[in-house]
């Protein structure tokens, strides 16, 4: 392990099918133990940036490094590259069930640690760590293609946890959840940040922004980074927020006057959580190397 960036991106663009373009001329830099929030609306490169950042995408331009090491097709094609950082770095899906795939809880969660050649022991203690930190002991022999929701983005973190990457990258993980499970995956973004892990969430969910990082970067609709800053300086900027297509204006009318006026409006802030309400037990902290690609949301 060095003292590099987690990553690194200088003058990066993607497109689809060499036509559709998904980033445009990204540079930034996100260091190691950082908590980072990615914000665009729906189309701005969120999905695609992590997909990059994941080793499942390559640039069309410009050089994507994850501690140094340059990403690209060469780097996944050796063996130990490819084992070394996959051990490392861990995606969820926006969609689940993309990454949900063995007939049970147990297994599905017990497939990446199995690739990492370790004794059936640690793998049935890494298994079981991850399931009851994920409170979710109970599904360990349910398939995963009939659990709810919340049910399945659970076990889509288990999977990942299990391996106990030190960077976690989360594709809109609030979607779909009802506000309870949103308030517990906020918690559980807080205890991997204070466990030292990079905790990288691209999302367009502005509520939640200020409990998960500590630093944001804003995407436009020409899939170009548009501002960086902190929570508070991007959530009060909403001359941004309008721009990006992260914030609306509505029209009132005022009953006394009968004048309108357009009020910019955004997401409430997220109240705050308590970390302590969730607590991951110490031994279980990239998921398998997926290949199938989504078109960015």
């Amino acid at each position: 392990m060095n003292n590099e960036p987690a990553f690194e991106l200088r003058d990066v663009a993607f497109s689809y099918e060499g036509k559709q373009p998904a980033l445009v001329n990204v540079s930034l830099t996100i260091h190691a133990g950082e908590r980072v929030a990615i914000l665009g609306s729906n189309g701005s490169g969120k999905s695609t940036l992590l997909k990059l950042l994941d080793g499942l995408y390559f640039p069309t331009q410009g050089v994507v490094r994850a501690y140094g090491q340059p990403l690209s097709e060469a780097a996944f094609d050796d063996d130990t590259f490819n084992f070394a950082f996959r051990r490392r770095v861990g995606l969820v899906f926006q969609d689940t069930d993309v990454q949900l795939f063995s007939p049970s809880v147990w297994e599905e969660v017990a497939f990446a640690p199995m690739q990492l050649s370790l004794k059936s022991g640690e793998v049935e203690a890494r298994v079981d760590g991850a399931l009851r930190a994920l409170r979710i002991e109970g599904l360990r022999d349910r398939a995963p293609h009939r659990l709810s929701g919340g049910e399945k983005r659970r076990v889509a973190l288990a999977s990942v946890l299990a391996l106990q990457p030190d960077v976690w990258l989360l594709d809109e993980p609030t979607a779909g959840l009802d506000p309870r499970s949103q308030c517990w995956l906020i918690d559980f973004i807080a205890e991997q940040g204070q466990a030292g892990k990079t905790v990288i969430t691209a999302t367009h969910n502005l509520s939640i922004v200020d409990a998960i990082a500590g630093r944001v970067f804003v995407f436009d609709e020409s899939h170009r980074l548009a501002a960086q800053g902190t929570p508070e300086e991007i959530l009060s900027n909403q001359e941004l927020l309008l721009a990006c297509n992260l914030s609306h204006a509505h029209r009132h009318r005022h009953a006394d006057s009968g004048q309108e006026h357009s009020h910019p409006h955004s997401r409430p802030p997220a109240h705050a959580h308590d970390a302590e309400s969730m607590r991951l037990t110490p031994e279980v902290q990239s998921p398998r190397h997926q290949t199938k690609e989504l078109k960015d949301t």
